[in-house]
C-alpha cells in the first residue's frame, strides 16, 4: 500500500467513526423521548380513568390530599386504577368513598406517651 492509501484509509475510518457516534447520540436521544411520550401517554390513560370512575366532589378530595400528601395521593390513584381495571368498581366513588379509601391507605400514625414522673 502506499501512503496515499493508508491516509485514504484512515480518513475513511474516522468518518464511520464519527457516523456510528451520531447515530448512538441520536438513537439515545430517540429512545429516551419514546419512553417519555410513553411516560405521558400512560399518565394521560390513568387521568382518563379516574375521571371515569371519581365523582367531582372525590376528585376534589383528592386533589386536595395531594396539596399536603403526595405520596398517599399517588397510592390512592393506583388503588382506584387497579379496582377499576379488575372491575370492582361499578358506579364512581363519591367523597365519602373516597374519604374510607384514605383512611385505609393512610399509613398508621404513631402517638407518642411521654409520662411524667
Amino acid at each position: 500500500m502506499s501512503q496515499d492509501d493508508e491516509e485514504r484509509l484512515e480518513e475513511l475510518r474516522q468518518q464511520k467513526m464519527e457516523k456510528l457516534k451520531e447515530q448512538q447520540q441520536g438513537g439515545g436521544q430517540a429512545n429516551q423521548e419514546a419512553q417519555q411520550q410513553a411516560q405521558q401517554q400512560a399518565e394521560q390513560q390513568k387521568q382518563a380513568m379516574l375521571r371515569q370512575y371519581l365523582s367531582d366532589g372525590a376528585r376534589r378530595r383528592l386533589n386536595s390530599v395531594r396539596m399536603s400528601k403526595p405520596d398517599l395521593a399517588e397510592r390512592v390513584e393506583q388503588q382506584v386504577v387497579a379496582l377499576g381495571r379488575s372491575g370492582r368498581i361499578q358506579d364512581q366513588l363519591d367523597e365519602e368513598q373516597m374519604k374510607s379509601l384514605l383512611r385505609e391507605l393512610k399509613p398508621d400514625e404513631q402517638s407518642f406517651n411521654i409520662s411524667r414522673r
